[in-house]
């Protein structure tokens, strides 16, 4: 890869590196995207799944779509794009991973600094006191229960609910602060998360676009690569490592 002079300098001299994360670089490691022609809202209604009327009227059938992709995780290892930006901090003073995935990979690929605003699926709570589970739960009677006798959830952001307020104040203070802001697999239209980018625009960071396809953010972006994650950022990552050796 070859990179135009602007985006080569700008590495050079930058410090401050943020990636935005969507669902498209989790499909790279074969988990459904929930969005496109294949995705998982276009063969089911997520009112019926992803809501918590839903899991009251039907907390088994809830825990039984959330078993089901979890082992559909378990499965997935990262990929070639989460471990680039795990790499990423060898480099730069500070990178932050801002993910609108539930999924872990990022933990698991190695990045330190993470940011999740949908949650993660690996973490549940009781509805009733909020006491954490992060170990496996028993669903020998169907549904887990806290100790309180409470019904314990997944600890994901469901449709009417708010995104965790720390969650989103530390991404919103990492995209003003950054030097250069990274959207990596997604088309950046679920607000709030997708405001983001906007926000680093207008503080004046440096916007890459990784993305299969032209998005709403390229018409922002001041470079676009259209390719796989696990493609692009590797070599995006190489010429890092030119850049940093040229200055070292």
């Amino acid at each position: 890869m070859e990179l135009n002079k602007t985006f080569f300098n700008k590495l050079a001299v930058s410090e401050k590196i943020v990636f935005f994360t969507g669902a498209g670089i989790s499909a790279e490691s074969g988990i459904p995207t929930f969005r496109g022609k294949d995705g998982i809202w276009n063969k089911l209604k997520p009112e019926e799944l992803a809501n918590f009327n839903a899991f009251m009227r039907n907390p088994q059938m809830v825990w039984e779509w959330y078993n089901h992709r979890k082992k559909i995780i378990h499965e997935s290892n990262p990929n070639a794009g989460h471990i680039a930006i795990a790499e990423f901090e060898k480099y730069f003073d500070d990178v932050t991973v801002v993910t609108q995935n539930i999924d872990n990979l990022h933990r698991r690929a190695g990045s330190k600094k993470i940011y999740e605003l949908h949650g993660n699926i690996e973490r549940n709570y009781c509805i009733d006191c909020k006491t954490f589970y992060n170990k496996e739960l028993d669903f020998s009677e169907g549904v887990p229960r806290c100790k309180c006798g409470g019904l314990i959830r997944p600890d994901v952001v469901w449709f009417g609910e708010f995104l965790p307020a720390d969650q989103l104040e530390a991404s919103e203070k990492a995209a003003i602060n950054s030097d250069i802001f990274f959207v990596v697999g997604t088309s950046a239209v679920v607000y709030p998360a997708a405001g983001l980018v906007y926000t680093a625009k207008r503080s004046g960071s440096y916007i890459v676009e990784v993305n299969i396809e032209e998005t709403e953010v390229s018409s922002i972006a001041d470079i676009s690569f259209f390719g796989e994650a696990g493609k692009v950022l590797p070599e995006i990552l190489e010429e890092v490592k030119k850049v940093k050796e040229k200055r070292n």
